[in-house]
């Protein structure tokens, strides 16, 4: 994991969070900042700024990441609303405006019914965040907040997926090679003793992913215009090495391995 700095004190909660967060993204997509940015349209230095808490990061930076990342983006997009309302929170000093007068009193019942939304607004604006949280790394670990028992191991992993298996938890990314039209990953899970290759794209078009280790080798295809994304069933490996993840995408092929 690269040694980041401290982020600054007046970052508020929310987008502790979402920087938090960012980080991990960035090192198990296994890319650099240079990666970063060609892989997107935001330089590096802009995403050194973003990751260090410099500077809060567009909406544009986030949708970004989705293509070769495999991450959640309407997910992580709640994060960054939140912590762009934080922030702009934080950034206001303007005093609060008293409250006009009015001519009439709201009765009892229509008090209590405005009490009534503001905390379902409240409870909304509190929750949804946090319910995304779930499903994004945490902080302390890379891996998932909500974990459960992965459904197999080893041999008995052979020809599933790791979504479905539980074995992304602790997945990790041993070799990444990106292309001007995708990315491809070679992922390793320790506790399901398992390698798989993922493939994250913008282009459309069929394309195959396929592991390989040794004479083993699994491979599926996919249509460009259901998904950004795939992956290849998993090889039972209990090390990542020697071990090939390829992807072929609009009739090109790259390769991501430790031969």
């Amino acid at each position: 994991m690269a040694r980041w700095q401290p982020l600054p004190d007046s970052l508020s909660p929310d987008s502790r969070l979402l920087v938090e967060n960012l980080r991990i993204i960035k090192q198990r997509s296994g890319l650099s900042l240079a990666g970063l940015a060609a892989r997107t349209a935001h330089s590096k230095s802009a995403w050194h700024r973003y990751l260090n808490g410099d500077q809060f990061p567009p909406r544009t930076a986030i949708e970004s990441l989705g293509p070769f990342a495999g991450v959640d983006v309407p997910c992580l997009l709640t994060l960054w609303e939140a912590a762009s309302r934080a922030d702009a929170e934080l950034r206001s000093t303007e005093p609060t405006p008293s409250p006009v007068p009015q001519a009439k009193t709201p009765s009892g019942r229509n008090r209590r019914l405005e009490q009534v939304v503001i905390v379902l607004a409240a409870t909304v604006a509190v929750l949804v965040p946090a319910a995304c949280a779930l499903y994004l790394p945490t902080p302390a670990t890379g891996r998932p907040l909500r974990e459960s028992p992965t459904s197999c191991r080893g041999e008995t992993c052979q020809g599933h997926y790791a979504s479905r298996s539980g074995c992304e938890q602790d997945a990790r990314t041993e070799s990444t090679v990106t292309h001007a039209a995708f990315a491809v990953r070679l992922r390793y899970s320790a506790s399901c003793a398992a390698v798989w290759a993922e493939v994250r794209t913008q282009d459309d078009g069929a394309r195959k992913v396929s592991i390989k280790t040794g004479p083993n080798e699994l491979l599926a295809s996919y249509s460009g215009k259901a998904t950004t994304g795939g992956s290849s069933p998993m090889l039972a490996a209990s090390h990542p090495r020697p071990a090939e993840a390829c992807a072929e995408v609009a009739g090109r092929m790259a390769c991501a391995g430790l031969l």
